[in-house]
């Protein structure tokens, strides 16, 4: 029978402890529901005793109605020299009213002597009156045995005798944890060996990624028989952060055929993923495995050629078993392959064999060759494909634009204006706009020239905007690339322009993304759609 394992959630507590991560009590509610709908087995809360902030959590997240997750408040043993019943520690776990509660004391002597400054045999006591206490006042309690990796490579004789006063004291699961993530595999795997003698009480495991081990060393301690996992979505954490669960999820289930949660539950990866990124307020990590957007992108044209006959020669798995979805990327390495699987993406008619196919891949090298890169602007590529076919519609033509910048004296910020003229069908359009910046100045005034004959636009949002200097020896007659990832209510699409200047280059991508809105209509690309927090144009000026 196929083993269980139960997946347990740190990112709300431990995960904040990563730098610039930080969550309001709503952002931690929604995260919890996300959370659930995973299929996660237990959702850690935060430590009660230490803010206001997550007792607050605590009582708000009483009144969800999750389907199967059980909140866990997090906290210590009680200190030493306080009776348990007295400790605030303990009393603030149980005012949190949770149906779990997880404490951690040391496994390390190390610590026990220079953190606690106590002794080995009282550090017993604290940790077994504490758990006996909790037992008695709450439904479940798991034990975090911190440092017992360190401490059982050390002292293993004393490590054991930790976990052994846990279970004296009632413990439910003991998670042994590599607090410092420095632990090899090998390591983990002795450990683990050794807790499975000296307790029959469910063992878990808790790592840390400071050698890059962190889901190897949990995979490898699930093997040896772990059924309690934690960790964070997106490896949040301290230092170098958890044990990734949006990798060890879809590892343990699809890899190594544990059950974790339901295949319908596991789709749902991706999204938690980039949900949980969008609150904290950082941009999704396109690499990071199974949830990333290059988790199945393919750039050479050999890679394609061979995904089209069959994706399991370059995929390791089926993009949906985890909710994410195959990407080819247009690049100067792109063949013909290439090409045509973007143009059936976009709805464009293309044969390997046509003319217009060559000359496309010819075209892309060139452009590619003079700065362009396409990989992120699918959008500018898919307008020169229907240019390539005759079927790009011009919607409006430039007749001239002024940009200007002016700063009235040291106290003063500096202004930017711009002054457009374009022509629709015949009809001349003159306007002008300010902005933060020449280029968002350039951007609003296009935007207010073109809307009065296109209202769809005003749908747009340009929420990124990326410049990148390709030949840096040339000092400020360098080559500027320019790339603008723009947005509406159905998708997000990037577009590119290249140029000496600044200005100019921004001209071409900003045309492209307005282009490409008004030729779109209501067909929907097959990317990442995020609903963005409106954010202008950063102020550049033009060299």
């Amino acid at each position: 029978m196929t083993r269980r394992i139960t997946i347990y959630d740190c990112t709300l507590r431990d995960g904040t402890q990563g730098e610039e991560i930080a969550f309001s009590v709503e952002d931690k509610l929604r995260i919890t529901e996300k959370l659930d709908a995973l299929g996660i087995g237990y959702i850690e809360g935060g430590w009660p005793g230490s803010n206001p902030k997550d007792m607050g959590f605590f009582d708000a997240a009483s009144k969800l109605k999750l389907r199967q997750a059980r909140i866990a408040a997090f906290g210590s043993t009680r200190r030493a020299g306080n009776r348990v019943d007295k400790d605030p520690n303990i009393i603030a776990l149980l005012k949190a009213e949770t149906p779990v509660v997880t404490i951690f004391g040391k496994s390390w002597d190390f610590h026990v002597q220079k953190a606690l400054r106590t002794s080995l045999s009282k550090n017993l006591a604290l940790i077994q009156d504490s758990v006996t206490y909790l037992k008695k006042h709450c439904d479940e309690v798991v034990y975090d045995a911190e440092h017992f990796f360190d401490g059982y490579r050390r002292n293993p004789e004393y490590a054991l005798k930790t976990i052994h006063a846990a279970e004296a004291g009632g413990a439910d699961c003991i998670v042994l944890c590599d607090t410092n993530g420095g632990a090899l595999p090998a390591q983990i795997v002795a450990g683990i060996e050794a807790a499975k003698e000296t307790v029959s009480a469910a063992l878990g495991i808790h790592t840390h990624n400071d050698s890059e081990l962190a889901v190897a060393n949990t995979l490898a301690a699930v093997d040896r028989g772990a059924v309690h996992v934690q960790g964070c979505i997106n490896g949040y954490g301290e230092r170098c952060g958890n044990a990734n669960l949006s990798s060890v999820l879809p590892d343990l289930q699809l890899k190594m055929g544990y059950r974790c949660v339901t295949s319908a539950q596991l789709r749902k990866v991706r999204e938690v993923s980039h949900f949980v990124d969008e609150l904290a307020n950082r941009r999704a990590d396109t690499h990071q495995p199974f949830v990333g957007n290059s988790a199945f992108a393919h750039k050479g044209g050999v890679h394609v050629q061979a995904v089209l006959r069959d994706p399991n020669t370059y995929e390791h798995l089926p993009p949906e078993e985890v909710g994410n979805h195959r990407r080819v990327l247009i690049s100067d390495l792109s063949g013909r392959a290439n090409v045509v699987y973007k143009a059936k993406e976009f709805g464009i008619d293309l044969d390997a064999q046509d003319p217009e196919t060559m000359e496309i891949v010819k075209q892309l090298k060139d452009l590619e060759n003079q700065g362009y890169q396409f990989e992120a602007a699918e959008g500018s590529f898919e307008l020169l494909m229907k240019k390539a076919k005759g079927q790009r519609k011009k919607f409006f033509d430039l007749v001239g634009y002024r940009v200007t910048v002016e700063k009235l004296d040291e106290a003063s910020p500096a202004r930017a204006e711009a002054t457009i003229q374009v022509a629709v069908e015949g009809k001349l359009e003159h306007t002008a706009a300010e902005g933060n910046g020449p280029v968002d100045a350039l951007n609003n005034a296009l935007r207010k020239a073109l809307e009065k004959f296109y209202p769809r636009l005003a749908e747009t949002e340009l929420i990124d905007y990326k410049v990148r200097i390709l030949n840096e020896s040339a000092a400020t007659q360098a080559t500027t690339r320019v790339l603008i990832e723009s947005s509406d209510h159905d998708s997000n699409w990037g577009t590119v322009g290249v140029s000496p200047n600044i200005i100019e280059a921004s001209w071409e991508a900003l045309v492209d993304s307005f282009e490409y809105k008004l030729a779109k209509g209501n067909r929907r690309l097959a990317v990442s759609v995020r609903k963005p927090k409106k954010k202008r144009l950063a102020g550049i000026k033009a060299r």
